[in-house]
């Protein structure tokens, strides 16, 4: 409660004097108007017969422009009264044991999860029958992909490092 009176005391100390000073300084010229905006206070009927006003120069240069446009066809809907949609190839997917909770058509490039654990576990298992080129033309996939697939994509891959102390409990 000490520190806030105190604190006023300073703030309010020659208080007067001070204001007199400041308003005493010289005041600093303001920018220069724009000679539009000026007249679009003072004159404002004037301003607007300038806009009514045709430039004939502009006129002049604006007769030399040229422009081509071309409309797209227009898109004819079909007979349900519907845009047609997009076109993609798709292909039927591999059922497996998840058969009714999978999507039933794939787009050709894509494979479902499930797809992607089957072709991995018979990769993973067989690899000279499930080659790249086998799983890319099975799939239709690029060979790339698959490539990449198969070279970064480790699902089932567990390691047990040994233990580093000799009191932790072993393995039997």
């Amino acid at each position: 409660m000490m520190g806030a009176r105190l604190t006023r005391v300073f703030k309010s100390f020659n208080l007067e004097s001070r204001a007199h000073r400041e308003i005493g300084k010289a005041k600093p010229t303001p920018a220069p108007r724009y000679p539009v905006a000026a007249a679009t206070q003072d004159y404002p009927d004037q301003f607007q017969e300038e806009i009514k006003k045709k430039d004939e120069h502009l006129h002049a240069l604006l007769k030399e422009v040229y422009v081509d446009s071309r409309d797209p066809p227009m898109i004819v809907k079909n007979s349900g009264g519907s845009l047609p949609s997009k076109t993609e190839e798709h292909r039927l997917a591999k059922t497996g044991q998840l058969a009714h909770l999978d999507v039933k058509t794939i787009p050709k490039g894509k494979i479902s999860v499930i797809e992607a654990l089957t072709l991995l576990s018979n990769h993973h298992h067989s690899p000279n029958e499930w080659t790249a080129e086998t799983i890319a033309t099975e799939y239709s996939l690029e060979l790339k992909d698959v490539t990449a697939l198969l070279t970064y994509f480790i699902p089932f891959s567990v390691k047990i490092f040994p233990p580093q102390d000799k009191k932790a409990i072993q393995p039997r």
